[in-house]
């Protein structure tokens, strides 16, 4: 008996062709969308039926429904006039290596499982180690290893579960602290508080909004003294708020001194480093114990893919197998395999490297090089319309996409002059405070921004201030 409530695989293939089309269509237009929607709580939901349905619907219906009730409620992240927050970046090679993902519908939780799901990872995060100039050892073959997991905050948070469990031998864990810049993402902070770490640090910055090192080190003399057990650290390269750099190599100093484990947030400007000049921004890598960095943001790749890399992987390894007879296996046992769920929290994972596959074979390295060196030079060039115009003030350097300024007259022309570039629809900006100071972040890398977009945000700002 044919089950008619499958879809059969050639009206997949014809219904498939129809989502690509819509998606192709969403690219060509979304440049010329208002970003946010004109929509109120509520309002999509009450689009959506109460129950789902008994029967099968139409997929001209369910189609229909994608203009009709999903579109109207997206804020529009691959807008090229989209300059808020960090880019969460898409391309149509990174699509359609999820799509395949997504397809083969594998579990890579160990090598068995799926050898191809491990193995090309393996490849995948070995060659980010040659792009992003990273220590050689934290390839496959050294005693470290990289892993894709979902995000920054997963494996800062898995940095400090390892730290903890490395340390709990020495001590209780009521007294052990972990430290990071006051600049730095909240995810250290939450990370620590889920790890169970009761006590978090956060380190006071210098005039360029980076953490100084004289202060961590006096707040680890001072909870040694309190008989407290420091036994974690997070420098930042390019934190949130400004894109501040924090002196690895003097940290790491600290560090190890201690015997702390350091670990490095590059999350969003990792990706910069695929060009050589911008590693003058993370010297010391050798010494680091844990490092993440996000292609999801800025190396048009969709989201998730987070690159997690340890310089000794024995240590994870140890922190997170726990090993039921259900996952164990004679290529496992032979120990020449990586099983990746020893790597992170989860046990279930997905074929995350095909999209980056993708994306680093379509655009080749030399293509992102141009991408990101060109956002950088549009960054500079707005940095030195607004350094020029006395209207305007800068709050920090400009080490690589993200200018950050404010209105000379204060906070509320500053606060009204961002609702005003946001109210352009064309261009969105985040709003932010460092203290009771108001200022605006322009992130400049979304995939399809060029040098029009920028100069039509500069036209807003310039009207409206």
């Amino acid at each position: 008996m044919v089950d008619s409530y499958h879809m059969t695989p050639e009206e997949f293939r014809v219904r498939g062709h129809e989502v690509i089309d819509w998606l192709a269509d969403y690219m060509e237009t979304v440049a010329d969308a208002d970003i946010i929607p004109d929509v109120d709580p509520g309002d999509i939901r009450d689009r959506i039926p109460a129950a789902a349905p008994e029967t099968p619907e139409s997929f001209e219906q369910i189609m229909s429904d994608l203009d009709e009730v999903v579109r109207p409620g997206l804020v529009h992240w691959q807008s090229p006039g989209w300059f808020a927050y960090f880019p969460a970046n898409t391309s149509p090679p990174s699509i359609l290596g999820d799509l395949v993902s997504s397809g083969l519908g594998q579990q890579g939780m160990l090598w068995s499982t799926s050898p191809a799901c491990t193995e090309i990872e393996n490849a995948v995060v070995d060659w980010m180690v040659e792009l992003l100039g990273l220590p050689s050892g934290w390839k496959t073959a050294g005693p470290g290893g990289g892993v894709i997991q979902m995000s920054a905050s997963d494996s800062t948070h898995t940095a400090l579960v390892v730290a903890r469990h490395q340390r709990t031998a020495q001590g209780g864990v009521d007294q052990m602290v972990a430290y990071t810049s006051a600049q730095a993402h909240s995810s250290v902070e939450k990370g620590a508080r889920m790890a169970g770490i009761p006590h978090i640090r956060l380190i006071s910055v210098d005039d360029r909004y980076a953490m100084r090192p004289q202060a961590l080190a006096v707040a680890v003399a001072e909870d040694l003294a309190a008989g407290r057990q420091p036994i974690f650290v997070a420098s930042t390269v390019g934190t949130t708020g400004t894109t501040a750099v924090d002196p690895i190599e003097a940290v790491g100093a600290i560090a190890r001194e201690h015997g702390l484990w350091h670990h490095v947030d590059a999350a969003y400007a990792g990706s910069a480093m695929i060009c050589p000049e911008f590693r003058i921004h993370q010297p010391g890598l050798d010494t680091v114990d844990s490092y993440t960095t996000n292609p999801h943001k800025w190396m048009f790749t969709n989201f998730d893919c987070n690159l997690f890399y340890v310089a000794d992987r024995s240590q994870l390894v140890e922190t997170m197998s726990i090993l039921p007879p259900y996952l164990r296996s004679q290529r496992s046992e032979e120990g020449n395999v990586i099983d990746y769920r020893d790597w992170h929290v989860p046990l279930g994972r997905r074929f995350r490297a095909l999209k980056l596959w993708f994306v680093l074979r379509s655009y080749g390295a030399e293509g992102i090089r141009h991408h990101i060196r060109e956002h950088v030079h549009l960054a500079k060039e707005l940095e030195e319309r607004l350094g020029a115009d006395d209207r305007f003030d800068l709050i920090a350097p400009v080490p690589f996409g993200l200018v950050t300024f404010r209105h000379s007259a204060g906070n509320e022309a500053t606060d009204a002059l961002a609702l005003a570039i946001n109210a352009s629809g064309h261009s969105y900006v985040t709003p932010s405070k460092l203290g009771e100071t108001s200022f605006i972040r322009v992130s400049v890398g979304q995939t399809n921004t060029g040098r029009k977009h920028v100069d039509r945000l500069w036209r807003v700002i310039d009207r409206a201030a």
